[in-house]
């Protein structure tokens, strides 16, 4: 089980990393064209928070783990993950963007096995605990 937690996480943590770097450094007009219709529906700062939170958040999913220096982290950016995500849920209902709820879904599903994966079947240990 522990190797399918890993497994869900990383894929979670690059999928949230590959859509930070995409909201981070494309141009809105091109992710608009592209049909990410909601970012012309909120201020240019907002694309770029989801972008970085996208990013940290990824990078929370996956360093504290791995380096098992408090790995209790990897919970907590989980959770912000998930706030995130019903967030953005709501984002996109509003623009009317609704081809990509599907996506935001599976992230929360994905969030949330981690998290249980990572407190109830299979937790890391700190390093030296």
């Amino acid at each position: 089980m522990n190797i399918f937690i890993w497994v869900v996480q990383v894929l979670v943590a690059l999928l949230f990393l590959m859509s930070g770097f995409f909201k981070g450094f494309i141009p809105i007009e091109q992710m608009a064209s592209q049909g990410a219709i909601w970012v012309t529906t909120v201020p240019a700062w907002m694309v770029k928070a989801a972008a970085a939170t996208d990013i940290l958040g990824g990078l929370g999913l996956l360093l504290p783990s791995i380096l098992r220096i408090r790995p209790r982290l990897t919970i907590i950016a989980a959770w912000c993950l998930i706030l995130q995500m019903v967030l953005a849920v709501v984002v996109h209902l509003r623009a009317g963007d609704i081809q990509v709820i599907g996506m935001n879904v599976f992230l929360i599903v994905g969030t949330a096995f981690i998290i249980w994966g990572r407190t109830k079947k299979a937790p890391i240990a700190p390093r030296g605990a």
